[in-house]
């Protein structure tokens, strides 16, 4: 049975190896052609924007190629689908460099041939949620006759990633060795270290949200759940009302949600002065550098967090299920940089005493961080394009910032 539902997977792998065959037996590797591809979005963001500007910028002889188109689990949105990866095939069998930020169907149905290099800039930062390969045989996870058809997370000829601390487990999951992975950083988190964009931000926010200008904000960004694309129902584990009553004026809410969960957060009126649903008009990394905390649950989006050296809150009721379905690398509650709560008054109760711990996300930063500061983007544009690393990129950099625990 598991064969009959997996049959137009086949169907397309061959299609696609097919015709990658032909494309291979017509056309050249373009020694000059860099293609950057995900279906986590339909135009070019996060870890691969930073990637292509620091490119464009230092070599714009180049050609840059984008193949991006966010996969919809509807009939119409899978023939769309289909479309897009016959041209994502053509491009990777012309392209030097293919670089990617998550799973990418058509690399791991094919083999690359010689010039190529799959890139992979993963999309989250650190090691927490068990992925890849690592989720055989969890119900997240891939099954063992999938895996014998489609060779996941295959092919890659390097991945970055923000420290040697996390190494073993993206060699786990994505079994391959470790020495082909580099410890190099997460190109997005150099977003943090730029004067000029933060002062834009923050001048864009207060403009859209004027009655939001003096109060502090706590961003509330939980992770995805579920195994397909999309999570159909999001349901808010906090008590916003609650929230509101004991924190307001002083403070205001936002939610960022994962970009496949349901888009939509019930907010009643009573509670629109207090939480805004952001949802396109500022990128997580924008409501990371806004925000004066962060909640979470499980998502690593606190890793990136952790480099501003705000507090941070674990808020969950989940977490048990949680280890069943996908379990983490880490003892979780161990390793997090902050308190975890499942009431909403334990929360409300932590962020009105102001007893953080700062200490604690410095040394979790350094720990995960093995550079800091906000040069990963060119340590991996020079790594992929042949210049000499220079040698302090092998050296964890002890700034005085880096002990204070923030930028």
């Amino acid at each position: 049975m598991s064969r009959i539902r997996l049959m137009p997977t086949i169907f397309v792998k061959y299609i696609m190896k097919s015709i990658y065959l032909i494309i291979c037996l017509f056309f050249k590797v373009n020694t000059h052609k860099i293609t950057f591809a995900s279906y986590r979005a339909d135009k070019l963001k996060d870890n691969l924007y930073f990637v292509w500007e620091e490119m464009q910028a230092q070599y714009p002889d180049y050609q840059y190629h984008f193949v991006f188109k966010k996969f919809h689990s509807s009939l119409k949105g899978k023939i769309h689908y289909f479309f897009h990866l016959l041209r994502a095939i053509y491009e990777l069998a012309t392209s030097r460099l293919f670089i990617i930020d998550d799973y990418y169907f058509p690399v791991y149905v094919v083999k690359p041939r010689k010039g190529t290099e799959v890139i992979q800039l993963w999309h989250a930062s650190g090691a927490l949620k068990k992925f890849g390969l690592s989720t055989v045989g969890k119900p997240f996870g891939p099954s063992e006759t999938y895996l014998k058809h489609v060779k996941i997370h295959s092919n890659y000829a390097r991945v970055y990633v923000s420290s040697a601390e996390v190494i073993p487990y993206y060699s786990e999951a994505f079994g391959m060795p470790a020495k082909q992975i580099y410890p190099l950083g997460v190109p997005r988190t150099d977003y943090f270290f730029s004067v000029e964009k933060k002062e834009q931000v923050r001048k864009k926010f207060m403009e859209q949200y004027p009655e939001l200008m003096g109060k502090r904000l706590i961003l509330f960004a939980p992770t995805f759940r579920g195994k397909s694309h999309y999570q159909q129902v999001f349901e808010c584990p906090l008590d916003i009302r609650m929230m509101k009553e004991e924190l307001a004026p002083g403070y205001a809410l936002l939610i960022h949600l994962h970009p496949y969960m349901q888009n939509v957060v019930i907010i009643e009126d009573e509670e629109k002065s207090f939480a805004f649903h952001l949802k396109d008009t500022f990128t997580i990394q924008e409501l990371l550098l806004l925000s004066d905390m962060l909640i979470t649950d499980y998502s690593t989006v606190f890793f990136d967090y952790s480099l501003l050296g705000r507090p941070i809150a674990f808020f969950a009721n989940d977490l048990e299920q949680y280890i069943g379905e996908r379990d983490f690398y880490y003892d979780y509650l161990d390793m997090i940089p902050g308190p975890f709560f499942t009431k909403t008054e334990q929360l409300i109760d932590w962020i009105i005493k102001g007893a953080y711990d700062l200490k604690k996300v410095a040394a979790f930063r350094n720990r995960f961080f093995e550079h800091i500061d906000g040069k990963a983007t060119k340590r991996i544009v020079r790594h992929l394009l042949g210049e000499e690393l220079e040698s302090s990129t092998h050296i964890r950099n002890y700034t005085s910032d880096r002990e204070k625990g923030a930028i």
